[in-house]
């Protein structure tokens, strides 16, 4: 039997919180998770830091992971007899499914910010390069790499395949949504998956929704809108981040200063401080490698490098207030300027953080970025972009929505002795002037 055909001489089974159990039959999707490179997921946090706002977050990229392949599963098993649905694409659907989130870094999203990388290109490197991954997948055929990499690039030629992936509806969003609701504790994240998952079809280039199915769409788009703006930007997180990237800034400053002698060598950062980052250095780094250095920075001699450190190991994070750069921009100037005056660094203790988000939107002609629309199937087989059919999703179809907060050390400036200087300071940060 060929390699793509082997299936396990028993089904195996994980027991997941979200979907109870995760079904493994096919030889190949075993061997993958097998890999050192998909493993190393067990070590990166799906949600960064958010542990340190909603304790229970402490879920992987791993468990996220299997949870894609087993929506996708589920899926693809639904779509089998369907006359739309290309029997010959369902191994490909779910080793795309399982290794999307393959080439995420230690704290994702933030350590992408702070070094310029995209986590999706490392992912497609760690499949097309000289890795176990690489390898188990040329046994399923020579180019069988390439094809689950432009899934994941969105460049694959059969778009319905991309579409279960990555989409404004695909398996990706509802796992995590589920499983980050689960996993803080909110009630935000919660649709009903099934009514979903049974209300899907293939169609030519993506998945559609049965019009009856439309009530759990919006119920799923209201929850991501919730999730987004209750969770994932939520500000003590965001708090935690920027000092994470201020970390990363710091160590970069005095790696690059001939001068400054760590105590502890940035040794696995060197390649991203010097922006020649291999492979090899890239799988070398997880969640458990950048806590140790934050750990051990805590003693170092840089006064900054260690306060920030103390701060992001202990939680001793910093404070914000609401701020729009716009009309606020020369009270920002003057605080940049009265905090250097303090003997404050204003470049990593004075610090606008944005954060938006665009719940669902349809394609609209000549912008950067194309974003496929949610189609309803009707009743007479004709299509119907979801937003014409539904007063709730028209409500925010297209609405971006952008948040700024300013962050900064209120005990560093509760600390200066000059009290005019700290009383202006404050002023101006609480909006008393």
């Amino acid at each position: 039997m060929a390699y793509k055909d082997e299936q396990l001489i028993e089904e195996k089974v994980f027991k997941d919180p979200v979907h109870r159990y995760i079904h493994v039959r096919d030889r190949a999707v075993w061997d993958l998770i097998a890999t050192p490179e998909f493993q190393r997921l067990r070590r990166i946090k799906q949600l960064g830091t958010t542990n340190l706002t909603f304790h229970g977050a402490e879920h992987s990229r791993f468990n996220h992971s299997l949870g894609v392949y087993e929506i996708v599963r589920r899926i693809t098993n639904n779509f089998a007899d369907r006359e739309r649905w290309n029997r010959e694409q369902r191994l490909l659907c779910l080793c795309a499914a399982l290794l999307h989130d393959l080439g995420h870094g230690p704290f994702s999203h933030s350590f992408e910010k702070v070094f310029k990388l995209d986590h999706e290109q490392f992912t497609q490197k760690i499949i097309l390069g000289d890795t176990k991954v690489n390898q188990i997948l040329k046994k399923v055929s020579a180019d069988f790499p390439e094809k689950v990499a432009d899934v994941i690039a969105k460049t694959y030629s059969d778009k319905l395949v991309v579409s279960l992936i990555s989409s404004q509806i695909d398996a990706d969003r509802m796992d995590y949504l589920q499983r980050d609701a689960y996993f803080t504790g909110v009630s935000y994240g919660h649709f009903d998956m099934e009514r979903i998952l049974r209300v899907m079809r293939p169609m030519d280039d993506q998945v559609v929704i049965k019009s009856t199915g439309m009530h759990a769409v919006e119920d799923y788009i209201m929850s991501r809108y919730q999730m987004y703006w209750q969770v994932y930007f939520h500000p003590v997180t965001r708090s935690a981040e920027v000092i994470l990237s201020k970390i990363f800034q710091r160590a970069k400053v005095l790696y690059e200063d001939d001068s400054y002698q760590f105590q502890l060598e940035p040794t696995h950062f060197i390649s991203f401080f010097e922006e020649k980052v291999k492979l090899s250095d890239y799988l070398k780094l997880d969640d458990m490698i950048v806590y140790y250095y934050f750990q051990q920075w805590q003693e170092e001699k840089d006064d900054i490098l260690a306060d920030l450190c103390y701060r992001f190991i202990n939680r001793h994070l910093f404070k914000y207030v609401e701020y729009n750069p716009d009309p606020q921009i020369n009270a920002g100037m003057e605080l940049y300027q009265l905090f250097k005056k303090a003997g404050i660094n204003p470049e990593y203790y004075l610090v606008v953080d944005s954060s938006s988000d665009l719940p669902y939107d349809f394609y609209r002609p000549g912008e950067e970025e194309e974003r496929l629309p949610i189609h309803l199937l009707m009743p007479d087989g004709g299509l119907k972009e979801l937003s014409r059919h539904s007063d709730i999703v028209e409500a925010i179809s297209g609405k971006k929505r952008t948040d700024h907060k300013l962050y900064f050390p209120k005990d560093r400036i509760q600390a200066i002795e000059d009290t005019d200087l700290k009383k202006r300071i404050l002023d101006i940060l609480y909006g008393k002037e």
